[in-house]
């Protein structure tokens, strides 16, 4: 195989950023094979303009033969059934984040992916996870690895940024419920940043305290506003705070070890670093107000790409091709998966949550929720909507 043809399966918003990049020959050993989605006008429009194959259902793209991967970009619910049904015909993956809506049902993809790559050990199974590209956040992560802050004694993510009107959750029926989305900001903006603060530091929470705002600002049924805290084995701390709602918003991360603090924020790497250890200092000095010397050092680190998501479809590409390894693994979307699913059920149930969590336990949350809060979203879906995509990628 010399070309990977794509199916994209979901002509959204990302659905229809990934066709265009891939018809115009943005992705080097790449092109489009064919386009799938429900909605019989936007799927002939999309046909005429790419002039490719179109399908209906997802599974008819998947038994056509005109592709050798698929991109999923429906909404959330979709991605483990459509993916699990392309694994079965020996079709690469590349799912939109989140993995899933639930750690239940991301483990069961996962699940699945293992029966199948034994048999087929060169199947592919990436995610969207465009933020791990980022020069900054990789050099954070290389950092970190080589032991340059020690032991790390806390992490704390403020991630306001996330600023949404109430014509975005307008833009589609299915946005800001349950029964369509999953969840609000932690399932639909919050998947990078909860991906990034377990795979910088490479450490995962063992237990997260939490309080949630349903709708709190805006006329929706799912939650718009998180604050969290994070406990993890080694007895560090983390904090996540994270709404759509704030102006002017932060994303400010920002991690301390015994050896200094990190800041990441407004495209900047600024380092502190501690001369000795802060924790020899502690238990050694005789001074009562010791003052640990420190350097400031703003880090260089390589620019990062324009466009991250085409970085990710290129590392995918490659995979395929050469069996280069994945940036972004679509095994590891249960992860940040998983905090953000322990998040929620802190804060909904006020109570603290260990993990990891039990699926079944997240499962019967949803349905609750669906239940209590179901038909509570007013802002109703409109055709008019703006929508500048390149807007609404995260930036460090």
């Amino acid at each position: 195989m010399n070309t990977v043809r794509f199916g994209v399966i979901g002509l959204g918003n990302m659905g229809s950023y990934h066709v265009n990049y891939l018809s115009q020959g943005g992705v080097d050993g790449a092109k489009m094979g064919a386009i799938c989605d429900i909605d019989k006008a936007k799927l002939q429009k999309f046909a005429e303009k790419y002039n490719v194959p179109a399908y209906a259902s997802h599974r008819e793209l998947l038994a056509s033969g005109q592709v050798d991967a698929v991109i999923i970009a429906t909404p959330h619910y979709d991605h483990p059934p459509i993916a699990i049904d392309a694994f079965d015909k020996n079709i690469h993956v590349l799912s939109e984040k989140p993995i899933a809506v639930s750690v239940n049902a991301a483990r069961k993809l996962n699940d699945a992916y293992a029966v199948v790559v034994k048999r087929n050990p060169k199947l592919k199974f990436g995610i969207m996870f465009n933020q791990r590209s980022i020069g900054m956040y990789q050099k954070l992560r290389g950092l970190i690895a080589d032991g340059e802050l020690g032991e790390i004694n806390r992490i704390t993510w403020i991630a306001t940024d996330w600023f949404r009107t109430w014509s975005y959750y307008a833009s589609g029926g299915w946005r800001a419920t349950w029964s369509g989305e999953g969840g609000g900001v932690l399932i639909n903006q919050c998947p990078h940043n909860l991906d990034l603060i377990q795979w910088i530091p490479g450490m995962m929470p063992t237990r997260v305290i939490a309080t949630a705002g349903i709708g709190k600002s805006h006329p929706i049924e799912v939650e718009d506003e998180v604050s969290a805290i994070l406990q993890y084995a080694n007895g560090a701390t983390g904090h996540f705070i994270t709404t759509t709602g704030e102006a002017p918003g932060t994303n400010r991360l920002e991690i301390a070890g015994d050896r200094g603090k990190i800041i990441a924020e407004n495209g900047k790497l600024n380092f502190w670093r501690n001369r000795q250890s802060a924790k020899t200092v502690l238990q050694t000095s005789p001074e009562s107000f010791a003052n640990v010397e420190n350097w400031h050092i703003e880090l260089p680190f390589p620019a990062g790409p324009a466009e991250q998501h085409k970085v990710i479809t290129q590392n995918f590409t490659r995979a395929v091709l050469n069996d280069t390894p994945l940036l972004s693994p679509g095994i590891e979307g249960v992860r940040g998966l998983e905090i953000g699913n322990a998040m929620l059920l802190a804060g909904v149930t006020q109570k603290p949550v260990d993990l990891p969590i039990e699926g079944e336990t997240y499962d019967k949350l949803i349905l609750d929720l669906t239940q209590k809060y179901g038909g509570r979203k007013t802002v109703a879906a409109k055709g008019d909507v703006k929508a500048d995509m390149s807007a609404s990628f995260a930036k460090p």
